[in-house]
C-alpha cells in the first residue's frame, strides 16, 4: 500500500496533474462533439389548410454533413409533397476536431499509467522525456488549429440550420400567399461546450510544455551547466580576500621588518657618533 501511495505522488505534480486534466477535458471534448443531435421545426401555412404541415421536423447529427439531411415540405398544391435538403457539408472540421480529442485522450491516459507506474524508467531513459516534450509540443499546435477550425465550421452550422434560412429553401414559402413560420431552433449549447474544451486543451498542453521539458537532458544538462559557472564564479570571488588578506599580511611583515633594522642602525650608531665627540 506504501508503495502505490508513493506511486500517486506523481499526479500531485504538475507534470502529473496537467496530464490527468488533458484525460478529461479531452472525453469532455469529443463526447460535445460527437454526441450531438440537434432539431428545428418549422411551419408551413397554405392558403389551403388541407396542404399545410405546421410542425416540420429537421434532425441533424454529427458529422454535420447536412447535405444529406432532408425532409418532406408541402408544396400547397393538393396533397403534394417534394424532400428538401439542407446545404453544406463541415463533416472535415467536426471529424478533425474530434479525431484529436480521442487521440488527445488515449495518449494523455498512456502518459499518465507510465508517469505512476514506471516514472523512474521515464526519469532514467533520456528518449522517453524527449518524446514527451515533441508529442506534447504537436498535440498543443494540433489542439489550437483543430479548436479555430471547429469554431468556424460550427458558425457556419448555425446560419445553414438557421429556421430563417431553412424556410428559404422551402418552394412554398416563396408564394407571398403561404406563411412560414419557426417553430423552435436548435439549441447549441453542447456545441458552443465543445469549442471551450477545445481551446481549454490547448491551454494545458501548450502549459505543460514546460513541465515536460524540465524532465528532458536539454533541460538538466543546461542546469547543470549553470550550475558549475556559479561555483566557479563564487571560487573565484572568495579567493579574491584571501589574496588580498595575504597581501596585507606580507606588506605589514615587511613594514615591521624595516622598522626593526632602522631601530637596530640607530642604537649602534649612537654609541659611534658619542665617542667620535668625545
Amino acid at each position: 500500500m506504501e508503495s502505490g501511495a508513493n506511486q500517486l505522488q506523481v499526479l500531485k505534480l504538475p507534470l502529473g496533474f496537467i496530464r490527468v486534466l488533458e484525460w478529461l477535458f479531452s472525453i469532455f471534448a469529443f463526447a460535445t462533439c460527437g454526441g450531438y443531435c440537434g432539431q428545428l421545426r418549422v411551419s408551413v401555412d397554405c392558403m389551403e389548410k388541407a396542404s399545410s404541415n405546421l410542425s416540420i421536423g429537421i434532425d441533424f447529427t454529427y458529422p454535420f454533413r447536412l447535405y444529406q439531411v432532408s425532409f418532406e415540405a408541402p408544396m400547397c398544391e393538393g396533397i403534394r409533397r417534394e424532400r428538401v435538403s439542407l446545404i453544406g457539408d463541415y463533416s472535415s472540421s467536426a471529424e478533425f476536431f474530434v479525431t484529436i480529442a480521442v487521440f488527445a485522450f488515449l495518449y494523455s491516459l498512456t502518459a499518465t499509467v507510465v508517469y505512476i507506474f514506471f516514472l523512474n524508467k521515464y526519469r532514467e531513459n533520456s528518449r522517453g522525456p524527449l518524446i514527451d516534450f515533441v508529442v506534447t509540443v504537436v498535440f498543443s499546435f494540433m489542439w489550437l488549429v483543430c479548436s479555430s477550425a471547429w469554431a468556424k465550421a460550427l458558425s457556419d452550422v448555425k446560419v445553414a440550420t438557421d429556421p430563417d434560412e431553412v424556410q428559404l429553401l422551402i418552394p412554398a414559402c416563396k408564394d407571398q400567399t403561404n406563411k412560414c413560420g419557426t417553430v423552435h431552433g436548435s439549441r447549441w449549447s453542447g456545441l458552443n461546450t465543445s469549442v471551450v474544451f477545445g481551446f481549454l486543451n490547448f491551454v494545458l498542453w501548450a502549459g505543460n510544455i514546460w513541465f515536460v521539458f524540465k524532465e528532458t537532458g536539454w533541460h538538466k544538462g543546461a542546469s547543470r551547466l549553470a550550475g558549475v559557472t556559479t561555483e566557479k564564479q563564487g571560487g573565484t570571488f572568495n579567493e579574491q580576500p584571501y589574496n588580498q588578506r595575504g597581501f596585507e599580511q606580507a606588506g605589514s611583515y615587511n613594514t615591521e621588518a624595516n622598522i626593526g633594522h632602522e631601530s637596530e642602525y640607530s642604537q649602534v650608531g649612537g654609541p659611534t657618533s658619542y665617542s667620535n665627540q668625545m
